[in-house]
């Protein structure tokens, strides 16, 4: 689940060049339930969050592929905040989903969805996974409307698939998403 970890950094220990400046070790979020826990490492790995490692940063993170974001001004408290919240850390399929809105939205989209809604974010995000827009429009004249298989010949399922790119349907690495 989750598979989101981070490196914490802070300013302090950075621009001092102390044995702290390297950042913490690898922290998966998926193993804290709270934010407070996540402090109570770093005081076991030697910050001091009430002096010089006051001021907190992400230095490294896996699991979110989102190249827009500068991952320096975004306060870690924040980012699990914010994953807790969205369930992404604890249900696979909201984490799957995450990946798949990641490469058609922005992390701020999915902030700003996550504000609004908290752990029903994704409520109106439907995956269709190892479908083309070939195998969507096949699914949708025939499940949806069942048309006759003799018709097969006549229609451009691929064409009629990619239609729904103009309502919320679009491609990502693993198939189609729509996202209301």
């Amino acid at each position: 689940m989750g598979n989101i970890k981070v490196v914490i950094g802070s300013y302090g220990s950075y621009n001092e060049c102390n044995e702290r400046a390297l950042g913490s070790k690898w922290l998966d979020f998926s193993d804290y339930d709270t934010y407070e826990e996540i402090e109570e490492e770093l005081k076991k790995q030697g910050f001091e969050l009430e002096g010089i490692d006051e001021e907190l940063f992400i230095q490294d993170i896996e699991g979110i592929d989102d190249n827009y974001v500068n991952w320096d001004y975004v306060h870690p408290k924040n980012l699990f905040e914010t994953l807790k919240e969205s369930g992404i850390l604890d249900d696979d399929y909201k984490y799957k989903t995450f990946e798949a809105f990641l490469e058609v939205e922005s992390f701020s989209e999915f902030e700003r969805r996550v504000e609004d809604s908290g752990d029903r974010w994704d409520d109106d995000i439907y995956i269709y996974e190892d479908y083309s827009w070939y195998d969507l429009g096949y699914y949708y004249l025939h499940d949806c409307h069942q048309i006759p298989d003799f018709l097969d010949n006549y229609i451009d399922y691929e064409r009629y698939g990619e239609e729904f790119s103009y309502s919320g349907y679009r491609e990502y690495s693993n198939g189609i998403i729509c996202i209301n």
